[in-house]
């Protein structure tokens, strides 16, 4: 028999939607897969450069449990840049990618009971690892709100048991970037009601013009002393399987975090840890800039082609590499039709039908969303929107004529 806890979790809906994928091409289907979460590129040359002189240097033995010495002194002088303010080598720890930091802080900060407030719709991991550690997640509704939570719902949803409020900006999956009005209520609310705030920035790099990432301590130096912000470079150098990330936060809630991934995974891949150092210390954002570019371009071409349908309303995509479409007219359609009826329900016929897979909003608190990914390639990008929009319209002259 397996340990109760095993009953409050279930598989990562994105991991899903990418095994279902692969599984549709492994039995011969044409697939062109819009779920993944990362971008298809090279390496960055510092950090394949790093990677081979470590190998070289023979980096094979642990460091540090929270990672190299000279690497949390890099990344506290990278937050310090981006916050305007100093932070110190024991307020860094590295952690084996975001969700690693993600569990260490809920872990470190939740006891038994505790609420943690999650806008939605939320990346599936959130709800999933505040349960592991014995919380309750508590959602707030934002799709009537472009996606935004707003101030005062948030504190409506705020109880005696309210520990900590989740902040994902740029959002994973909406793509919606918080202004920084929306910031500093979040901000001055926790001070007010003495709640954490867990600040991922994941996608904090890709904010597309006029929209702008803000660092929430930036903006309220006094929420410094209760936030924790977790960031990685599986989205900003295309990291994904390197599996490096980081938090910040106060040396209380980092020397706890240290303790537990002693007693977890340890200190992160070495070879890793040392590729990214040799980036931060002699990368002079040439490839940031190019990535940014690449999905800034994909964006633009995406949105053009999602223009030539009318089931969905036209996506924001603010932030991130996500088009987030909203299918809530599928449920004005007659029962009479074989049009789907739920998210769940387009994603598996957009598979079946135009080769495309997509991840339902199912697994982000949103029976009725969808997300798309523009990190691939342009031209394969461009192949399953065209397929997706075909279909759509298809669906949409189903539906008329059974009306």
């Amino acid at each position: 028999m397996l340990a109760q806890r095993t009953r409050l979790f279930a598989s990562s809906g994105t991991a899903a939607a990418r095994a279902a994928a692969k599984a549709a091409s492994d039995a011969g289907k044409e697939v062109i897969d819009l779920t993944a979460g990362e971008i298809w590129s090279d390496l960055a040359p510092s950090i394949r450069e790093g990677a081979l002189a470590a190998i070289e240097r023979g980096e094979n033995r642990y460091t540090d449990t929270v990672g190299l010495r000279e690497l949390r002194e890099a990344l506290a002088a990278k937050v310090s840049r981006e916050t305007g303010q100093v932070w110190h080598t024991d307020e860094i720890a590295v952690t084996s990618g975001a969700k690693q930091a993600l569990f260490n802080a809920a872990m470190v900060l939740l006891d038994p009971g505790d609420e943690v407030i999650i806008p939605s719709p939320y990346w599936t991991t959130f709800p999933a690892q505040v349960l592991i550690a014995g919380g309750r997640p508590v959602h707030v509704d934002t799709r009537a709100s472009g996606f935004v939570p707003r101030p005062q719902e948030l504190e409506r949803a705020i109880t005696p048991k309210t520990r900590a409020i989740v902040i994902n900006t740029p959002s994973n999956p909406t793509g919606a970037v918080y202004d920084q009005i929306t910031l500093e209520h979040i901000a001055n609310l926790a001070i007010r009601h003495d709640l954490w705030i867990i600040f991922d920035e994941c996608y904090g790099a890709f904010a597309h013009a006029p929209h702008v990432h803000h660092p929430i301590v930036s903006l309220v130096p006094e929420v410094r002393s209760r936030t924790v912000i977790i960031n990685a470079y599986s989205k900003t150098l295309a990291l994904t399987g390197w599996r490096i990330g980081y938090m910040a936060g106060p040396k209380s809630v980092i020397d706890a975090a240290k303790a537990l991934q002693s007693h977890t995974t340890s200190n992160p891949n070495v070879i890793a840890q040392h590729a990214v150092l040799e980036h931060l210390q002699r990368g002079d954002g040439s490839y940031e800039r190019r990535l940014s570019d690449q999905l800034a371009q994909a964006r633009r071409l995406g949105l053009d082609i999602l223009s030539r349908q009318t089931l969905a309303p036209l996506p924001s995509a603010q932030g991130g590499f996500y088009f987030y479409l909203d299918l809530g007219s599928l449920l004005d359609i007659g029962p009479g039709s074989a049009t789907p009826r739920s998210a769940d329900d387009a994603v598996n016929a957009l598979l079946a039908e135009a080769g495309v897979a997509g991840v339902s909003g199912s697994a982000f608190g949103d029976h009725m969303g969808l997300r798309l990914s523009y990190g691939i390639t342009h031209d394969k990008l461009a192949l399953g929107l065209e397929r997706l929009v075909e279909t759509f319209e298809s669906w949409t002259k189903a539906s008329r004529n059974v009306a």
